[in-house]
C-alpha cells in the first residue's frame, strides 16, 4: 500500500479552552513580579501585574468609548509597548482588533477603514519620513475639525473615534492619558461582566494578508486560534517565565503578535523589543544587554545580524532558542545562526496568516539536518495533507504537491469578502495553502515553493528553492533567490538575484560554472543579477512578483511577455 501524504499532530497536552483575557489574568496572577515587557527603546519595564493594570485601563477605556463586542478596532503603530496594551485590551472587551500595516499610505488606510468598517483607530505619531497623523488627515480631512469622539465622515461612516497614542493633542484625537482617564468611568465590575460573556470561538483579530495581486484580504482569527497556536509555539521552544524573547518582527504581523506575543503571554516569558522597526544594531545590544533566551527573525533579519560588521563584538552566550519563519530558510544560513548565535534550540515554523499561524514546527529536538532542511511536522491538534493542487487527490509520499490545513487553527473568513473565502476554504474545512512541498515516511515536510512560482521551462517543473538551495553553497554569495522570466524559445527561463558576500566579487560566468555538472542543466540560471538589496515587504518576505516585473524591463523582454500562452 502507497502511503499517502497525509498527516494529524497528536498530543497529551491538551487546546486551551480559555480566551485571551482569561489567559492573561491567570499568568499575571501565577507571575505578578515577573517582567512581561521591556521596550528598551521606550525605557518602559512592566511586570505581568503592571500590564494587567494597563490593558484593563484602556479596556475600560475603549468601553466608555462606546466599544462593544464584535466592533473593529485599528491600530495603526510600529513595535511599541502600548501596541501590546491594545492588543490584550481589545480581547478582553471582545472588539475585534484589526492590525494596519506601518508601511500602509493614505490610499491603503483609505482602502482598511472602509473594508474593516473600523469604528475606533489607535494611531502614533511621526516615525522618521512617515508622517502618520498627517496621513490620517488626508485621508479624513473633517478630523481636523472634530471633536474627539465626534468624527463624522462621509467617506468613513463607521469611524467614530480616533486615539494618537501619545500625549500630545491632535484635532479630532483623544490623546493615549484620556483614553486612561475616560477608563475612571467605567468599573471593573463592568469589566469583568463583559469579560464574561465572550467565548473563546469568537472573532477578535483581522490581519491583512500582503498579497501579489489585487486587494489585500482581512483574515480574520478567533481567541482560540491565535491564543493555541501562541501556546504551542511557546511549548515547541519550551519556554518558561525565565525566557526573555528579543521582538524585531513587527507586531502588526501574525509572527510579532502571535508566534512571539502570545508565545511569551501562554508562559509567562518576558517580550523584549530592541526598537520599532526593525534594526540589526539594535537586535544585537538588546541580546547582549537583556540576556535574551530567544530570537525570532525571518531569513532576511538573522542574514543582516550576523552581517554586521560589529557582530563579533555582542555577547550571544544567554542566546538558546527562537524562530526562523516567514520565508524559506536557507540551509546554510540555519547553520551558521547555530553555530555562530549559540542558538542551538532555534526551530523552523511554516504557516500563513489564514493559519493564525503555524501548521508545522520543527522541534528543540530534532537533529541539525532536520532543523536546517526541513520545516518540521505538523502541529498538534492540526492535520495537514498534500495534493494533486489539479486533481485534489493525495499524492504519495515524498511526491510534490499543494500543501493544506485543517484544525482550531484555520480562519473563519476573509472580512466581507465571502467569494475568496471559497476560493481558499473547500467544503471540508481544508485551508489550501498554495504553498508546495513534500512530505517525507516520517512527517517531516519540505517546501519547495509556491504554486505561482513553479517555473517551467521547455516542459520541465523548476522549483526556485532548490537552485536557492545550492547557490548558498557557493562562499561568495550572502543570499539569492531564484525567478521565472518569459521566453519565446522555451517558455521561461530562470533568473538569480544574488547579493554577493561583502568585500568579495562574482560574474554571472561564474555563478553558472558553479552549477555545471552539479545540477541539471535546465536549471542553471541563463541571467544573473546582482543586487544589495532584494524587494522586500515590511515584515522581510520576498517580493518576487517584483524581481519578475523588474527583470522583464531590464532585459528587454517586455514584448515577450505580452504572448499569450495556453
Amino acid at each position: 500500500m502507497v502511503l499517502r501524504s497525509y498527516d494529524c499532530g497528536t498530543s497529551s497536552c491538551p487546546l486551551l479552552g480559555l480566551t485571551i483575557g482569561e489567559m492573561l489574568n491567570s499568568v499575571a496572577a501565577r507571575f505578578p513580579g515577573t517582567e512581561a515587557v521591556v521596550s528598551v527603546h521606550q525605557d518602559i519595564r512592566w511586570t505581568w501585574q503592571e500590564l494587567l493594570d494597563q490593558v484593563n485601563r484602556i479596556a475600560r477605556g475603549l468601553m466608555a468609548l462606546g466599544v462593544g463586542k464584535g466592533d473593529r478596532v485599528g491600530i495603526w503603530a510600529m513595535n511599541y509597548a502600548e501596541w501590546i496594551v491594545v492588543q490584550f485590551a481589545t480581547a478582553k472587551i471582545g472588539a475585534i482588533m484589526v492590525n494596519i500595516n506601518p508601511s500602509y499610505r493614505t490610499y491603503e488606510l483609505e482602502y482598511v477603514l472602509k473594508q474593516a468598517e473600523i469604528q475606533t483607530l489607535l494611531i502614533q505619531g511621526r516615525f522618521k519620513t512617515s508622517d502618520y497623523i498627517g496621513m490620517f488627515y488626508e485621508a479624513c480631512p473633517e478630523a481636523t475639525e472634530s471633536r474627539p469622539g465626534r468624527l463624522n465622515s462621509e467617506k468613513f461612516p463607521f469611524l467614530k473615534n480616533v486615539v494618537f497614542i501619545g500625549d500630545i493633542p491632535y484635532n479630532g484625537m483623544f490623546t493615549w492619558p484620556e483614553l486612561m482617564g475616560l477608563g475612571e468611568k467605567v468599573s471593573m465590575d463592568e469589566l469583568v461582566a463583559r469579560e464574561e460573556v465572550l467565548g473563546f470561538d469568537d472573532a477578535i483579530n483581522i490581519q491583512y494578508t500582503s498579497g501579489t495581486t489585487g486587494f489585500p484580504k482581512g483574515v480574520v482569527l478567533t481567541h482560540h486560534s491565535v491564543l493555541n497556536n501562541g501556546f504551542i509555539i511557546g511549548e515547541g521552544m519550551n519556554f518558561s517565565e525565565k525566557d526573555r524573547l528579543c521582538i524585531p518582527v513587527p507586531f502588526y504581523h501574525c509572527f510579532g503578535m502571535v508566534l512571539s506575543n502570545l508565545a511569551c503571554m501562554t508562559h509567562g516569558a518576558t517580550m523584549v523589543l530592541p526598537s520599532p522597526a526593525y534594526s540589526a544594531k539594535d537586535v544585537l545590544k538588546t541580546i547582549e544587554q537583556e540576556r535574551c533566551t530567544a530570537l525570532h527573525g525571518v531569513p532576511t533579519m538573522f542574514i543582516a545580524e550576523l552581517a554586521d560588521p560589529d557582530f563579533p563584538e555582542y555577547s550571544m552566550s544567554s542566546l538558546r532558542t527562537g524562530i526562523m519563519a516567514g520565508s524559506p530558510c536557507p540551509i546554510e544560513v540555519m547553520k551558521a545562526v547555530n553555530r555562530q548565535m549559540n542558538m542551538s534550540e532555534i526551530v523552523i515554523v511554516y504557516g500563513q496568516t489564514e493559519t493564525s499561524p503555524g501548521i508545522t514546527m520543527t522541534t528543540t529536538k530534532d537533529p541539525l539536518d532536520r532543523r536546517v532542511s526541513t520545516v518540521g511536522r505538523v502541529f498538534p491538534h492540526t492535520e495537514i495533507k498534500i495534493i494533486d493542487p489539479k486533481t485534489g487527490q493525495l499524492v504519495p509520499r515524498g511526491e510534490i504537491g499543494e500543501i493544506c490545513a485543517r484544525g482550531y487553527c484555520v480562519m473563519k473568513c476573509y472580512y466581507n469578502n465571502p467569494s475568496a473565502t471559497h476560493a481558499t476554504l473547500d467544503p471540508n474545512g481544508w485551508n489550501h495553502t498554495g504553498d508546495l512541498g513534500t512530505m517525507d515516511e516520517e512527517g517531516y515536510v519540505r517546501i519547495v515553493g509556491r504554486l505561482k512560482d513553479m517555473v517551467i521551462r521547455g516542459g520541465e517543473n523548476i522549483y526556485p528553492r532548490e537552485i536557492e538551495e545550492f547557490l548558498h553553497h557557493h562562499p561568495k554569495i550572502a543570499d539569492v533567490y531564484v525567478i521565472g522570466v518569459p521566453d519565446a524559445k522555451y517558455g521561461e527561463e530562470l533568473v538569480a538575484w544574488v547579493m554577493v558576500t561583502e568585500h568579495e566579487t562574482l560574474t554571472g560566468e561564474e555563478v553558472r560554472e558553479f552549477c555545471r555538472g552539479k545540477i541539471a542543466h535546465y536549471k542553471i540560471p541563463r541571467y544573473v543579477k546582482f543586487t544589495t538589496e532584494f524587494p522586500m515587504s515590511v515584515t522581510g518576505k520576498i517580493q518576487k512578483f517584483m524581481m519578475r516585473e523588474i527583470s522583464i524591463r531590464e532585459l528587454g523582454l517586455e514584448e515577450v511577455s505580452r504572448v499569450e500562452t495556453a
